[in-house]
């Protein structure tokens, strides 16, 4: 018995000792191919992390490149040196304040001067006749020219360019008692031509409609297009003339029947008067603002905004384009007026003209 264990307790000494062997030399085997394995892999592994640094230091170069090719009002070349006469339409004021204080500020070597008309009110109309007379260096428009402009301008030896540089949307302002779903823009021009004359006549209440407006030779915006038929009519003797669109706003909040047109930049925010929806149709009506609409009580603490993206992508039906007035004469105003238009159209100043609330053009 004895003999017997002791030959069981061998034999299974020598399998164990078998196995061990057997599992220390897998082992080593595992780990000379692992060894193997990665020496051979490590050169792409190299080449890979190479490729990665080398995407990102291209990323970094190219958003370096990006910022550094903005361009800004320091580089803008040919601004002169001197002191400008400018003005035109008030719809402007809020780029004029923000804007132009920003290109002055980096550009102190160039000085601009608002200039208001001697008679009559201020806005795109005046700002061209003043121009043309020669009282101004260039002119802000919130209109395109006139083919009446363009001739005046050549019997006087030169030519009038309109340079673009940004947009804006021409808002139709009510009392804010008044409920109305919104207007056409045929609808709009039928009562300032004095074929509509009393709300209930387009769905709105028993109340005779007050239109207001600046006069048509000061007028800053248009609702009758160059190329419209109605183009020349004689607007309605019911029409009662403002100054300006802080005097229309002031009449509108003590007029319940009152209607006027201007800037939206202008009038979107005031909070005594409310927009309306216009369309070229009757059930396509779009808001000048963004929705929902803020409503009087709550206008002190947020303003109305301009519906930036009906502007854009052109659904809203009425838009007024932006427009630097430039005299083509080959002396100090043409180069005053082409500096000023470069200097609104460099990506600072398309910036700075968005956030005096209208869309830019680049």
């Amino acid at each position: 018995m004895d003999n017997t264990n002791q030959k069981k307790a061998l034999i299974n000494g020598e399998i164990a000792l078998f196995l061990r062997g057997l599992i220390i030399g897998k082992v080593l085997t595992l780990m000379v191919i692992g060894g193997l394995l990665w020496w051979l892999l490590k050169p792409n592994l190299l080449s890979g992390n190479n490729v990665n640094s080398s995407s990102n230091q291209n990323l970094n170069a190219g958003s370096k490149n990006a910022s550094t090719n903005a361009s800004t009002f320091q580089t803008v070349a040919d601004v002169p040196t001197a002191s400008f006469n400018y003005g035109g339409s008030t719809a402007w004021a809020s780029i004029r304040q923000l804007v132009d204080s920003q290109i002055q500020s980096d550009r102190p070597e160039l000085q601009l001067r608002y200039i208001d008309p001697v008679n009559g009110s201020p806005g795109s109309s005046s700002g061209i006749r003043m121009l043309l007379d020669g009282k101004l260096d260039f002119a802000q428009s919130s209109r395109p020219l006139t083919d009446e402009e363009q001739a005046i301008a050549k019997e006087r030896g030169f030519t009038l360019e309109q340079r673009q540089v940004g947009m804006d949307g021409i808002a139709v302002v009510v009392n804010p008692s008044l409920n109305v779903p919104g207007l056409t823009v045929e609808q709009l021009q039928q009562i300032y031509l004095g074929k509509i004359t009393n709300w209930d006549q387009i769905g709105g209440p028993n109340l005779p409609i007050t239109p207001l407006s600046q006069r048509p030779e000061d007028a800053d915006t248009l609702i009758f297009p160059s190329n419209s038929d109605l183009k020349g009519q004689a607007l309605s003797s019911n029409v009662q003339y403002v100054y300006s669109t802080t005097e229309a706003v002031r009449q509108l909040s003590k007029t319940p029947g009152g209607v006027y047109y201007a800037s939206a930049r202008s009038v979107l925010p005031q909070c005594s008067v409310k927009a309306l929806p216009l369309g070229r149709t009757s059930n396509q009506l779009i808001p000048p603002y963004r929705e929902p609409l803020v409503s009087p009580e709550q206008c002190l603490r947020q303003r109305n905004q301009l519906n930036t993206q009906a502007i854009k992508n052109g659904s809203y039906p009425i838009i007024a384009n932006l427009f630097v007035i430039i005299k083509q004469n080959k002396g100090r105003e043409q180069q005053i007026g082409d500096a000023y238009a470069k200097l609104l159209l460099t990506d600072q100043g398309q910036k700075a003209i968005v956030q005096a609330g209208f869309v830019g053009v680049r």
